[in-house]
């Protein structure tokens, strides 16, 4: 009998133990700057009734959830006719009643409609745990990945926009990483595709003029031609498009186009306000009129990420939203949210080799001995440089090859070897080395942990 080789679904991926502390340095990094802010965890479940996901990511989405087969028989209650027919949702309905949750929003909306009468509004939560798309695996996609959401519900005040672009100014700039925030706001877009005299293209233009950095103007125009946009209201939204200069200049020419447009005119207040309050910035902050972001979603302020130093996508984004609750019977629940891409960041962060040293250290020492005596001499020490905050181990096997410890040492990229002997016990010492440089010096065993550290 052949033995089958182990694998992972695909899509899905194991991470190393280096990997896990570069994730777990971003992770608790975003925390930290989350937790500066009030903003308080929690949690979901990983799958959800399917009755909260399905008909809330639209037609494509739907396709895309995971679902879980009923436990036990859960054949019960198909009759050939269902097999017969054809249709997947329709089978699926009656053999599942649970999905993985496809992201964090709307598990979140099912949670504030739920607990509506225990939690503070405004409500100020972040949630770091991974979700699940059916989506076809490919390079930087994945059918499992984590999403670090941070979202405000139950409050109108732009304060809470400025107080998420500072968050995102300081996340980046404790990694290390140079970026560009780009915003814009659906309002003023609104009132583009109004001034234009095609508001009812509002969505197609959007996705178009959003297409503008991958396939450039000429393809941008083309497609809105193939949409159904005129000539003269192509026209029109040449100068938006290319609009330059600082971004007090772009409102200032906005104001004058769109002056015709009171959505567009309040979009462009809101962007000046949230321009007037977010001083000291260390990012750079660009209003960007052909950024849209699921337009279906959001209804004001947009918001997204890109690093400067290297290529990539989108590595944060987010924005406001309207009736984040009204699918389950909350109706006017305002919000604004934004997410951090950890995978994408992971990459960047990668790609410049900015983690710190230390942030990939799991064990700063460990004791090698000799035999069992040394074994016991080491215990006592070890324990100490604990209770001082240094993460040790001590080898287990008494009297094993002093070359399988040092691999050891070498192999997990230990810093320090406190090696003991029968010399080292007689005089109450450790000899210490040091696996950079790989110089050793006697050390008293009571001034071990002032030496390391």
């Amino acid at each position: 009998m052949s033995l089958v080789k182990p694998s992972i679904p695909k899509g899905t991926r194991d991470f190393s133990t280096i990997e896990m502390a570069k994730r777990n340095y971003i992770f608790n990094t975003i925390k930290d700057v989350y937790a500066l802010y009030g903003f308080q965890q929690i949690e979901t479940p990983a799958m959800e009734n399917l009755s909260t996901l399905m008909g809330k990511y639209g037609e494509e989405g739907d396709k895309l959830l995971f679902k879980i087969l009923n436990s036990g028989n859960f054949m019960n209650g198909v009759d050939e006719d269902d097999l017969a027919d054809g249709g997947t949702n329709r089978l699926a309905a009656k053999l599942c009643e649970k999905g993985l949750r496809y992201d964090l929003t709307v598990p979140f909306a099912r949670y504030v409609t739920m607990h509506r009468d225990e939690i503070p509004f405004p409500f100020k939560r972040y949630q770091i745990q991974p979700v699940w798309r059916a989506d076809r695996p490919q390079k930087g996609r994945y059918r499992e990945f984590f999403q670090c959401d941070a979202d405000v519900v139950g409050s109108d005040s732009l304060l809470n926009e400025v107080e998420l672009i500072q968050i995102i100014d300081e996340v980046f700039h404790r990694f290390g990483i140079r970026v560009a925030i780009k915003m814009n706001n659906r309002k003023i877009l609104s009132g583009m595709a109004e001034i234009i005299g095609a508001p009812e293209l509002l969505v197609d233009i959007t996705v178009a003029i959003d297409k503008l950095d991958k396939i450039g103007l000429e393809n941008v125009n083309a497609e809105l031609r193939e949409k159904g946009l005129g000539e003269e209201a192509l026209a029109r939204l040449q100068p938006i498009l290319l609009l330059e200069g600082s971004n007090e200049a772009k409102l200032q020419t906005l104001k004058e186009v769109l002056a015709t447009s009171e959505t567009g005119l309040k979009g462009i207040g809101e962007l000046s306000y949230i321009l007037s309050k977010v001083n000291g910035l260390r990012a750079r902050l660009d209003v960007d009129l052909t950024l849209a972001r699921g337009l279906n979603y959001y209804t004001g302020a947009i918001f997204e990420v890109k690093a400067l130093d290297t290529e990539m996508g989108s590595i944060t984004g987010g924005g406001r939203y309207d009736n984040l609750t009204g699918v389950f019977g909350m109706p006017g629940v305002s919000g604004v949210g934004i997410s951090f891409g950890a995978d994408r960041i992971f990459d960047v962060l990668n790609t410049l080799d900015l983690y710190p040293a230390d942030a990939l250290l799991s064990t700063q020492v460990l004791f090698v001995t000799f035999g069992q005596a040394e074994l016991d001499y080491a215990l006592p020490l070890a324990n100490a440089l604990r209770l001082a905050g240094i993460r040790t181990e001590v080898y287990p096997e008494a009297g094993a090859k002093m070359k399988k410890q040092m691999s050891y040492a070498n192999q997990k990229n230990i810093p320090w070897v406190a090696v003991i002997g029968g010399d080292e016990m007689a005089a109450g010492e450790v000899s210490l080395k040091n696996m950079i440089t790989g110089e050793q010096t006697k050390v008293k065993a009571g001034e071990l942990a002032n030496k390391i550290q």
